[in-house]
């Protein structure tokens, strides 16, 4: 479960973005955006414009193909949690991607089965659900098709096949029973498919709402005048036309180093994927929510600080030098994206117990 990248971050209407993907509804000039100088009133700020370039997060990202019910996110909040779903029963969804640090593990890349470290960093699961696909790469088309990689990967939880993870989940009565009331109308409910609806479905709640919702909502209030200088440099900067929308990204791929060629940069990219030369060095563009909580940075998880990443971001997408001024005042904005998470809908649940049928632990 790899991360998206912040490293499109800043970006400039005039750098463009990804001619595979539109630019955002109202973002197609970023000069033509009427904000407030840094100096000027945050009272100034054009909030119908704003509007006009963000939307309200939803209450739950919905899915036609994977309708949510209860008893899905029931099944799928237990298979989140479930760390015998990997080959030595010491790893979960919710170790790389814990939901209670904001979605993610705060470390540059997360230790798999053995230790081992793939090569890039883990995104946060919150809010991911409404992105256009997921992984830096964008090589699954949606949280359902995530959730059956790692699994399977011998990097993370290094399950042999999905037999052994069927296996394993039908040697529990309490799996085998939650299988059938998530999907009753399914002859043999307990199936690698059904794990991916299940997991995808207990996601697609993962929702957190931040003041900048409530400001966008109409409660002027919400955001203090410092906030609100922040967001009208970051939209005077660029950063809205590849950050807009509900998730402040996640919705389009842009190439790191657009200006100047990103330093030491080896990972290709979406190219990896699609094995296409016009996608060397594209990933996709993160979503902003919550950022100020789910650091480090970029693909490799190299950059600690967040106001580095927005300096850097500035330097090599847009070849400016942001003031330290402008750097405090958007990452002022930045910090006003830390959502509220429903503490009672990520509390781990009590798992089924292991009987004598349970596959055993696999350190090799």
């Amino acid at each position: 479960m790899k991360r998206v990248l912040f490293g499109a971050i800043f970006l400039s209407a005039i750098a463009g973005c990804d001619d595979k993907k539109p630019a955002p509804a109202g973002a197609e000039s970023s000069a033509a955006v009427t904000v407030m100088s840094a100096k000027k009133p945050a009272a100034e700020l054009d909030t119908a414009q704003v509007k006009t370039l963000f939307k309200q997060l939803p209450k739950e990202m919905t899915s036609k193909k994977n309708p949510i019910t209860a008893e899905k996110v029931s099944l799928g909040r237990m298979l989140y949690f479930e760390k015998r779903l990997s080959k030595n029963h010491d790893i979960s969804c919710n170790s790389c991607h814990d939901v209670n640090k904001f979605g993610v593990d705060n470390e540059p890349t997360s230790p798999g089965h053995k230790a081992q470290r793939g090569a890039r960093n883990s995104p946060s699961s919150f809010n991911a659900a409404g992105h256009i696909a997921q992984f830096w790469d964008g090589r699954a088309a949606d949280v359902e098709e995530q959730a059956k990689g790692p699994v399977l990967n011998p990097v993370e939880m290094a399950m042999k096949d999905e037999a052994a993870v069927l296996a394993t989940l039908k040697s529990m009565p309490e799996y085998v029973d939650a299988f059938k009331k998530a999907f009753p109308d399914d002859k043999d409910a307990v199936t690698y498919d059904n794990f991916a609806k299940a997991v995808g479905a207990f996601e697609r709640k993962l929702v957190t709402p931040s003041r900048f919702d409530k400001f966008l909502g109409g409660d002027d209030k919400a955001l203090t005048d410092e906030e609100k200088n922040g967001l009208a440099v970051f939209m005077k900067t660029g950063c809205t036309t590849c950050h807009a929308g509900p998730y402040l990204g996640g919705h389009i791929y842009q190439k790191l180093g657009v200006v100047k060629p990103w330093p030491n940069l080896k990972d290709e990219g979406r190219k990896e994927h699609t094995k296409q030369d016009a996608d060397k060095y594209m990933f996709k563009v993160p979503s902003l929510l919550n950022i100020a909580k789910t650091g480090p940075y970029l693909h490799d998880g190299s950059v600690k600080e967040l106001d580095k990443m927005v300096q850097m971001m500035a330097k090599y997408q847009l070849g400016k030098d942001l003031s330290d001024a402008d750097t405090k005042a958007i990452v002022t904005f930045l910090n006003a994206l830390t959502g509220e998470v429903d503490k009672e809908y990520v509390k781990a649940p009590e798992l089924p117990k292991s009987t004598a049928k349970t596959p055993k632990p696999d350190p090799a």
